[in-house]
């Protein structure tokens, strides 16, 4: 067989990128736009991707439409994997973080084991390409468990989180060129353009008012897949990214030296600045929530406030009124912009709110996930969206 996988090149990273990207947009759009829900768009992907992987496995030689459509839904299932952790069972992005880069360290492991070579070179065996496919499963979850906790959870937003990725890929990538083991270097690189591109297709994606482009998840679905096709179809012409001599550079990849000390090394860096990193974001939110928490007990005492175990709610109350008000006057359209603010709202101030109460958190959580799906309907119904809005009212009171 001959190899299965692209060559590393400038194509490889810009479609990587895309593919990234196209796996945070599409994964909203399907679950938002089209509301299927996170169930139904982590069912229609798991399928889709199951039929491309085995057409993937069935091909004798690397076919660039083939494998890049298997990036592409790989790419949308593993951020599909994470999020219903975290939104459908409640799972704790670091135990998801943590979780996944066991599972990924363990398929390395079994990899090398059987196999004696990590490298992408290497990949002319179905055994070696289903370790291949298992471990970019996981980079998907790990990077996407990784960003949102590092945006979502400990508050940095995903612009501040994006321009952090890009730091340490360019780091990677300079240490590479100073003889960082390149097998090390690629599967960092490429676990951290998850977060990467996440970040890119929020911004593109997200409306002016909360920061982006405004160009909204169908746009920049829309543009990404062109753009994927477009680059695809060029290297199935081009063929520039096809591999040759395989074992001859899979010797090479083997004779670099120094591969488990520096594996060890980057491995334990990240560990401990990832660690001292959330220690001192994690406790700087614990600190503004006990401030908070002060405030709100002070107030409720006098009577300025109601003794939510969230704090002042007062900004998502209104919010949800407007919605309603906009409901009964029959705006629809208007009613379903004004939810999208209440979604952006209780996403940022998420790292805020949760450390304080996260039984509270994740019971309006589940209240405006209601809401959020009322009113994205294919088939809307004016008295359960204005049930599901009042329900998250009398949440807020």
């Amino acid at each position: 067989m001959l190899s299965r996988v692209p060559e590393i090149t400038l194509y490889f990273w810009l479609i990587k990128v895309l593919c990234t990207t196209v796996g945070e947009t599409a994964a909203d759009f399907l679950n938002v736009n089209l509301n299927f829900g996170l169930t139904g768009t982590s069912v229609v992907t798991g399928l889709l991707l199951a039929v491309a992987l085995f057409f993937q496995f069935r091909a004798n030689k690397y076919v660039p439409g083939i494998y890049w459509l298997a990036v592409a839904l790989i790419s949308v299932f593993g951020t599909l994997v994470t999020d219903n952790l975290t939104d459908a069972l409640g799972v704790p992005l670091e135990f998801s973080t943590i979780l996944f880069g066991i599972l990924l360290a363990l398929t390395f492991g079994a990899w090398y084991a059987a196999e004696k070579t990590l490298s992408i070179h290497s990949i002319f065996t179905r055994r070696r390409e289903a370790f291949y496919w298992l471990a970019i499963l996981f980079t998907f979850a790990l990077g996407t468990a990784a960003g949102d906790l590092m945006a979502e959870g400990l508050g940095l937003g995903y612009g501040t989180t994006g321009l952090i990725v890009a730091g340490v890929i360019a780091a990677a990538a300079i240490a590479w060129r100073l003889k960082l083991n390149s097998i090390l270097a690629f599967w960092v690189i490429y676990i951290l353009t998850r977060p990467l591109g996440a970040s890119i297709g929020d911004y593109l994606s997200q409306p002016a008012s909360h920061g982006g482009l405004g160009l909204g998840a169908t746009a920049t679905s829309a543009i990404f897949l062109s753009a994927i096709v477009a680059v695809v179809v060029h290297l199935s012409v081009a063929k520039r990214d096809v591999i040759h001599g395989a074992v001859a550079e899979l010797a090479y990849d083997n004779k670099e030296k120094g591969g488990l000390w520096q594996t060890t090394a980057v491995v334990g860096l990240f560990i401990i600045a990832g660690g001292v990193g959330y220690e001192v974001l994690h406790g700087a939110l614990q600190s503004d929530s006990g401030i908070a928490e002060a405030g709100a007990i002070i107030a409720t005492s006098t009577g300025a406030a109601s003794a939510s175990p969230l704090g002042d709610l007062s900004t998502f109350r209104t919010i949800v009124q407007d919605t309603l008000d906009k409901l009964n006057a029959g705006d629809q359209a208007g009613a379903t912009a004004r939810v999208d603010d209440l979604e952006y709202e209780w996403d940022n101030a998420q790292s805020r709110l949760k450390p304080r109460s996260a039984v509270a958190w994740n019971a309006v959580d589940g209240k405006i996930d209601t809401v959020l799906h009322e009113l994205r309907a294919v088939r809307l119904n004016p008295a359960s969206e204005k049930t599901a809005l009042e329900a998250l009212l009398a949440a807020f009171q």
